[in-house]
């Protein structure tokens, strides 16, 4: 059974003008149609390839959030500052850290509690005459 309908459509691929035969077709024919179809299994790789890359960049930062004692470059990488940043701190006395052996080490609680309890300090961004 065939259709006497006749509609003005616009491919969703290519964009050209076409006339269609039922109202549901979106590409002008087959060929727009399968790279259509091929962007879109295109873009689902891409997609999944994406997140699989997020989920590998935050892996090391899941599993520096359950341990208990950092390094200084592992705490560097937690909170997202440079190592001399993290030494800074410790010169001053804001972060107390331990030795075991040479190396030193950064208890996670006390990381907390430098980051979390610290007094917010506003800074005026305009000065007002």
């Amino acid at each position: 059974m065939s259709s006497n309908i006749h509609i003005q459509r616009i491919c969703q691929h290519c964009g050209n003008e076409f006339t269609a035969r039922t109202t549901v077709t979106q590409y002008c024919g087959d060929a727009c149609s399968k790279r259509a179809y091929k962007a879109r299994v295109k873009a689902g790789k891409v997609e999944v390839s994406n997140k699989e890359t997020q989920r590998i960049k935050t892996q090391p930062i899941e599993e520096l959030k359950l341990k208990a004692f950092l390094s200084i470059a592992e705490t560097s990488t937690l909170i997202g500052i440079s190592r001399r940043t993290v030494y800074r701190l410790i010169e001053r006395g804001e972060l107390i850290t331990g030795k075991a052996g040479k190396r030193t080490i950064i208890r996670r609680s006390d990381l907390e509690q430098l980051i979390f309890e610290q007094p917010l300090t506003v800074t005026p961004k305009h000065k007002r005459k």
